[in-house]
């Protein structure tokens, strides 16, 4: 897949943001509380399922070469591959859920849903991996890793709904609206 200039470059602003948004956080004892999935959301709605999944994959690599853009400035493969990896990894499906299905319906209230869900498939495949690193049962892990950061996540989903909405129409433009890992459901159409 070749992709245009700008769209490689989105794909890295978005990366960057996870980055940024991963050291805005609350230390907790096992997963700290950050903004990581706020950007996660935000990327898979704006850019599409495809460049929503790039980006994250971009996190990913950044992660992995080393560079402090998990939370806490952590990274490295033992970042990557430890105990809240599956969280990390989890990114890039939360960025292509949430791409895929906010393209079905325009709208705040299509796009929280589709963040949602997004959030939900992170949390499965984080819980999972969670509990295969510390051989925690799975209402320890939940107690841990889901339960305390689901209010913060209603939170952070309908800011980047609102924010989304707003942010549509300029990412469209400089992607240009033929673009096939864009929101086609949002081309023309007011977000709100």
């Amino acid at each position: 897949m070749r992709l245009p200039l700008r769209s490689m470059l989105l794909c890295a602003l978005f990366a960057a943001l996870v980055g940024v948004c991963s050291q805005l956080s609350i230390p907790l004892p096992m997963v700290p509380i950050n903004l990581a999935l706020f950007a996660v959301h935000l990327c898979g709605y704006l850019l599409g399922w495809r460049l929503g999944g790039l980006a994250m994959g971009v996190y990913l690599l950044l992660v992995l070469l080393g560079l402090p853009v998990f939370a806490g400035f952590g990274a490295g493969p033992g970042t990557l591959f430890g105990r809240t990896g599956g969280y990390i990894l989890g990114y890039v499906l939360a960025a292509m859920v949430t791409g895929f299905l906010a393209r079905q319906r325009p709208g705040f209230f299509p796009r929280c849903l589709a963040m949602g869900l997004g959030t939900v498939v992170c949390y499965i495949f984080g819980t999972i991996w969670f509990m295969a690193i510390t051989g925690m049962g799975l209402w320890e892990s939940l107690g841990y890793c889901v339960l305390p950061f689901l209010p913060g996540d209603v939170v952070k989903i309908l800011l980047a709904s609102w924010l989304g909405g707003r942010l549509q129409p300029h990412v469209e433009r400089m992607l240009g609206n033929g673009n096939q890992g864009t929101n086609p459901a949002a081309a023309g159409t007011k977000q709100g």
